[in-house]
């Protein structure tokens, strides 16, 4: 069973926000004492913006919330997907990671649909940028993607689960490449297992929740 899906840093609270997809709420924690933000919510990715929007993607209602800071007592709106279960460019099927970078546009992982789109601020529509051809191995291909992460470059990292490796695509590009587990499922240092959450430090150094071999892995990525 899935409990926590996913963690982020409120660094003007100094606080700890959850995705406590198990018990279907956001929490906040602050000081040893916890807080629920949001509840009755399918949570599974959180990202939180420049100016402290917290942003929740909902993998039953296949939609991304926004919220306000300190405004949790509210429903939020609807900033991406939120017209059902579909394949088009306004819907997701179970979307899970999420990322938002400096214009407030939204990265989704959309897991069954094996793609990531990225909707841009006030948009009714989505676009894909990384897969959505199937779910295969092939580099243009993603299978049920999970953590995303854009770098200062604009480059797409994804987690690319089912096929346990780690992928680069520069936006516009017809098909990415691997950074991380061209060797395959296992548990050397140069292979994954169902990655899920990825991460970069101030270095430039890629961190990766290798969920199946229940570790953390840091890479140096060449650029």
């Amino acid at each position: 069973t899935i409990c926590d899906t996913d963690v982020i840093v409120d660094q003007q609270n100094h606080s700890i926000i959850i995705a406590d997809s198990g018990n279907r709420r956001v929490v906040e924690w602050m000081n040893q004492k916890q807080q629920i933000l949001i509840d009755n919510i399918h949570c599974h990715g959180l990202a939180m913006d420049k100016h402290g929007f917290l942003y929740v993607s909902d993998s039953e209602k296949n939609e991304v919330r926004r919220w306000k800071m300190g405004e949790y007592n509210t429903r939020g709106i609807v900033v991406a997907g939120g017209n059902g279960r579909g394949n088009q460019l306004n819907q997701f099927n179970s979307p899970t990671f999420i990322f938002v970078d400096e214009d407030q546009s939204i990265y989704v992982s959309d897991q069954h649909n094996h793609r990531v789109m990225k909707w841009g601020k006030d948009t009714i529509e989505g676009r894909i940028v990384a897969g959505g051809n199937g779910y295969k191995r092939n580099l243009n291909q993603l299978s049920r993607p999970q953590g995303v992460v854009v770098d200062h470059f604009g480059d797409i990292y994804v987690a690319d689960g089912g096929n346990h490796r780690v992928m680069r695509w520069c936006e516009g590009k017809e098909e990415g490449e691997i950074v991380v587990g061209e060797n395959g499922l296992g548990k050397r240092s140069n292979q994954l297992y169902l990655p899920c959450g990825l991460s970069f430090d101030d270095e430039g150094n890629l961190y990766v929740a290798d969920s199946g071999n229940y570790r953390i892995q840091k890479f140096q990525i060449i650029l």
